[in-house]
């Protein structure tokens, strides 16, 4: 093998680590590109997250704390109701013995 074989080859070998480094710069460069458009990508969700999402789970959950409260009052009233209606049972009840006694 010649001296001028072996430039070559050492020629080729440079050539290819060259050429290595170019496509090692361009996939940084996509991979920079990429990483900024996740972060936009990720700064538009947490905006969507803080300005809409949020304060609707707020308004609902405001929404149901409302209707447990309208829930528990109708419940007070319904124990009111069934202890009127045992008692009005409980009167009709003695009318119709004091009917039979008169």
């Amino acid at each position: 093998m010649t001296d001028s074989q072996k430039l070559d080859i050492i020629l080729s070998k440079i050539n290819q680590i060259d050429d290595i480094k170019i496509e090692i710069a361009e996939v940084r460069t996509t991979l920079k590109e990429e990483i900024d458009e996740l972060r936009n990508d990720v700064k538009d969700i947490k905006l969507i997250i803080e300005n809409e999402i949020r304060p609707n789970i707020q308004r609902v959950a405001e929404g149901h704390l409302d209707l447990s409260r309208n829930l528990h009052e109708v419940m007070k009233y319904k124990d009111e109701i069934e202890m009127l209606s045992i008692n009005t049972k409980m009167l009709e009840s003695e009318v119709q013995g004091l009917k039979k006694i008169s």
